[in-house]
């Protein structure tokens, strides 16, 4: 009977999602009063990180600090924000938001913007979603007061759960969001993106790591469900063909070494179009690792790399110059192209996003002062207009 209600509720929601193409941003959840940032001594604001954006000072010249969000310092775990967020989203052709999704120390962390803000908005059936189990460890990274000297990539929260937690948080996947009609499936079966596949396997080995891959396959399937489609970000090293891995996407351009490439090797900070090409040229490549493995590439689109708003003066790291719209649309529609081109056929045509809200990354969709909705309407223009 469960399968049974399931299967219904996706085809009375199907009309929702109709589109050729997935275009999922992901959303870091940290813009909310959080009651474990008081744990790790930050945000004392009460507003979770938007407080390292509004102290954020320039730099460098041609980075974004002093920029403003044009909706204001919102709470993501208020359902009224975030139905706004969903609206906008919509309407510019962002029909997927993939939600980090963490769990340190037996507790859930940062999960209120996802079950009070998108889960209890009124209009969330407008899109879809899924969860990103990031599971890396914490240390001082969102402290903007805390330097690499005082201790800053110190472990404060490890990452690794216990069989009796991972059993718990399989529960919470399953009857919390994949029992979802707008819960994000391919083939009917809800899809899950690891971050970290080699520190899942780490924490107990290989062993272990499968068993409990298989467990979190065969409780889906007791839902109800055909199966589960397994996604990583990048393999990381792993040979993800031992582990079942259905797909890879990855979480930024980052994962392509643009700093190795541009500021180690030939000794400047690269312009965005700049990275851009040196993404696409990759492309193929990328395609062609995961075919070998047995998995399905799905390409990622990225708006900008500055995450000096975390760091103190003497830290500060290499950033992607002129991130802009204009670009920006520019390679959403190679892209879109490229996944036209390259993608299965019977796969979605699927796109991530970095991303919908990572301000203190500077990559974000969200409007600002500075470009108002320009990436919004580069979005829209690419996989709305055009794909009519």
């Amino acid at each position: 009977m469960r399968a049974k209600a399931f299967g219904l509720l996706m085809l009375v929601a199907a009309s929702a999602f109709a589109g050729k193409y997935d275009v999922a941003a992901f959303v870091w959840p940290a813009y909310h009063p959080e009651p474990r940032w008081r744990e790790l001594g930050i945000f004392a604001d009460g507003k979770g990180e938007w407080q390292s954006l509004y102290e954020a000072e320039k730099r460098k010249d041609g980075d974004i600090w002093g920029v403003k969000p044009l909706w204001g310092y919102t709470d993501e775990s208020n359902p009224v924000d975030v139905a706004h967020k969903i609206d906008a989203a919509v309407s510019s052709g962002v029909n997927v938001f993939i939600y980090d999704w963490y769990w340190y120390g037996g507790r859930p962390f940062l999960q209120g913007a996802l079950e009070n803000g998108f889960l209890k908005a009124k209009n969330n059936e407008r899109m879809k979603f899924y969860i990103m189990w990031a599971n890396h460890n914490v240390t001082g990274l969102w402290n903007n007061k805390m330097s690499f000297a005082n201790g800053k990539r110190n472990v404060i929260w490890p990452a690794k759960v216990s069989e009796a937690d991972y059993r718990k948080i399989v529960a919470h996947w399953i009857n919390t969001y994949f029992c979802r009609p707008n819960y994000y499936k391919i083939d009917g079966k809800p899809v899950f993106m690891l971050y970290l596949l080699n520190q899942f396997i780490q924490w107990e080995g290989e062993g272990v790591a499968k068993a409990r891959l298989q467990y979190l396959r065969d409780e889906v399937k007791k839902a109800g469900f055909p199966g589960l489609h397994l996604q990583v970000c990048g393999d990381r090293g792993v040979d993800c063909s031992q582990y079942g891995v259905d797909s890879t996407s990855v979480y930024n351009w980052g994962a392509f070494g643009w700093e190795g490439e541009f500021v180690k090797k030939r000794g400047f900070e690269p312009e965005f179009a700049q990275v851009g090409e040196f993404v696409m040229s990759k492309l193929a490549e990328q395609k062609e690792k995961a075919n070998k493995l047995g998995m399905t590439y799905f390409p990622n689109l990225s708006v900008g790399w500055d995450t000096n708003a975390r760091l103190v003066k003497e830290d500060a790291r290499p950033i992607i110059r002129n991130s802009n719209p204009r670009d920006f649309e520019i390679y959403a529609r190679k892209l879109r192209d490229w996944a036209d081109a390259n993608i299965p056929e019977g796969m979605p045509k699927l796109i991530t996003v970095n991303s919908w809200n990572e301000w203190t990354e500077g990559g974000y969709l969200e409007p600002d002062s500075i470009f108002g909705y320009g990436y919004l309407d580069a979005l829209r223009k690419v996989f709305v207009e055009e794909a009519r």
